[in-house]
């Protein structure tokens, strides 16, 4: 059995990543895929979740990353193409650079809009209020908005639908050009 790949498709709310993934995942060029959201991994948590977003969340969102990794390696064993869909900022790759050192296919690219279409995207997206929602989406935004070496992995959606974001996505997977390297 072939193995699979890993994609990750990252981004700010409001960049497209979660419509993105869902239609890169059913259109995969591998017989068999999985989309996995990792906003789903903090729903798992039961009791004692802190919200993600947090400064004190640091230790609980590695230990997410690193179950929805553990995840993915095993989906990309079993021959499956997996698209990950979720905020996987240059400071949460360590994993990723060693699952990549593993052998494993890990591509990392990163939606990225304009901070005004971003905004005007993530609007009543949140069970926050809305003024929270905005603030958190704003400091996210900033988060991404200056990556340093991987810069080069952005595709910017800003004047894209979604159609055009998932083909331009769909053949830079095919190039590997946003493969990640260990």
């Amino acid at each position: 059995m072939k193995q699979g790949r890993i994609i990750i498709i990252s981004g700010s709310p409001g960049t497209g990543k979660s419509t993105a993934a869902s239609i890169v995942a059913e259109e995969s060029t591998l017989s068999k895929s999985v989309h996995l959201h990792t906003d789903d991994f903090y729903h798992y948590i039961r009791k004692g979740a802190i919200p993600p977003f947090l400064p004190e969340s640091q230790e609980q969102n590695l230990i997410v990353i690193e179950a929805f990794l553990e995840a993915a390696k095993r989906f990309a064993r079993g021959g499956f193409d997996v698209i990950i869909d979720g905020i996987v900022g240059p400071w949460f790759l360590e994993p990723w650079l060693k699952a990549a050192q593993d052998n494993y296919e890990v591509h990392y690219i990163i939606l990225r809009a304009t901070k005004e279409e971003t905004m005007k995207r993530a609007i009543n997206r949140s069970k926050l209020d809305d003024d929270a929602n905005m603030e958190l989406v704003e400091k996210m935004w900033k988060q991404f908005n200056d990556l340093g070496q991987y810069e080069s992995n952005i595709i910017d959606s800003t004047n894209q639908s979604i159609e055009q974001s998932v083909s331009k996505i769909k053949a830079e997977i095919e190039k590997k050009s946003f493969l990640l390297t260990a």
